[in-house]
């Protein structure tokens, strides 16, 4: 064990208070940052409030729900009022809380901006208002914000080359550090009929499973269009989709329209206590995404469970199956593509790694209590 640090974290707000890929990633590191014996103080919006117990400090900024010019004046002001001491350490993991405490920080302490995605780019292919332009978020609160840090942690090269290209950041002040699974919550500790007894799912079909934020980049679209051309060869599928998010309504519309309504089941939000069983069930898991998909969590969490995944050639994903299933990597983003995939798995002409080999796969190369010490190692480089 390495000699205790200060570090003050930076984040979101809490999972699973507010669940979220970033808020899950900061969670599962800070844990394993104080397991270490490090002092941790994490500031947001929406945190708990810090049990005396916990070895955690909670330091709330703002109020989510506040106006945006309200939320980044409490979270400066707040900050300023709650400094007492100076960290090791400074990381932060979103621009645009990180903006206004940048002066603030200490000169001398090193600063690391673990980089979860290009904010500006990904809200514009949304289409989503979040009340500030496309050219403020992009130039004056992401690029400030990455002009000021010393070094940086992406999940993939796919996200690397998006820092250095985009943002003008030296690849010397980048570090390829995947995204983690706790091995311990998503393990494979049901027999895939016992999964889907639990979950009150179909026994006489295939399962195809995908954990997704419903959104365009995600591709569920695609995926639809995808199993409705294959319908005719293949009758015997069935998807379930757990998530939410603003197309929602939309691709329920989608899959009655396209005759699917037997064949593709909406789940909403699924607690994540469901969620290794609900991978469990699945002969295998989707991630059909368009863009912007930095790493993938799901596809290792899905591995951890012991059930394979195929996914589409985008971000940070073909780096996890590359080495373990290639042949379980779209061709293209393509609906066609997709769909040639899927229908060859389904009728057994690609076969698919086995739950040993999916978990072993995973344990080896995405434990978190060994990505964290990766991530520490840099956070706490001079």
């Amino acid at each position: 064990m390495s000699k205790p640090a200060s570090i003050l974290c930076l984040g979101l707000g809490w999972f699973p208070l507010t669940p979220g890929g970033l808020e899950r990633y900061v969670y599962e590191l800070t844990q394993r940052l104080v397991a270490n014996h490090d002092q941790v103080e994490l500031c947001g919006l929406g945190l708990p409030d810090t049990d005396e117990d916990s070895p955690i400090k909670f330091t709330n900024l703002a109020t989510p729900d506040s106006s945006i010019v309200k939320r980044l004046w409490a979270i400066r002001s707040n900050f300023q009022k709650t400094r007492i001491s100076q960290p090791d350490a400074v990381n932060l993991h979103f621009a645009l809380y990180s903006l206004p405490i940048l002066d603030l920080l200490p000169k001398n302490v090193p600063i690391t901006f673990n980089f979860h995605g290009p904010w500006a780019s990904e809200t514009q292919e949304e289409v989503v208002r979040a009340g500030l332009g496309q050219i403020l978020k992009r130039y004056v609160v992401e690029q400030r914000t990455y002009n000021r840090c010393d070094r940086f942690i992406v999940l993939s090269k796919a996200f690397g080359k998006i820092l250095h290209n985009n943002y003008q950041i030296p690849w010397e002040k980048i570090y390829v550090i995947p995204g983690g699974v706790d091995i311990q919550h998503f393990q494979p500790c049901l027999s895939k009929q016992a999964a889907r007894e639990k979950l009150g799912w179909k026994s006489d079909r295939k399962i195809i499973f995908t954990s997704r934020r419903l959104v365009h980049r995600v591709g569920i679209d695609k995926l639809l269009t995808a199993l409705a051309e294959i319908k005719p060869r293949v009758p015997d599928f069935w998807l379930a989709i757990a998530g939410r998010g603003h197309i929602q309504a939309a691709l329920q519309q989608q899959a009655l329209d396209l005759g699917l309504d037997e064949q593709v089941k909406f789940l909403g939000f699924l607690p994540d206590e469901l969620l290794p069983v609900a991978y469990q069930a699945a002969d295998f898991t989707i991630m059909p995404s368009q863009s912007f998909e930095g790493f993938g969590l799901a596809v290792v969490e899905s591995l951890s469970c012991g059930t394979p995944v195929v996914c589409t050639p985008v971000g940070g994903m073909p780096e996890i199956l590359q080495q373990f299933s290639p042949e379980l990597i779209t061709d293209s983003i393509t609906v066609g593509a997709i769909a040639d995939k899927l229908e060859q798995i389904l009728l057994g002409k690609i076969s698919l790694p086995s739950t040993q080999e999916c978990r072993d796969y995973a344990v080896n190369n995405y434990d978190w209590d060994k990505i964290a010490m990766d991530i520490r190692e840099i956070i706490l480089a001079k």
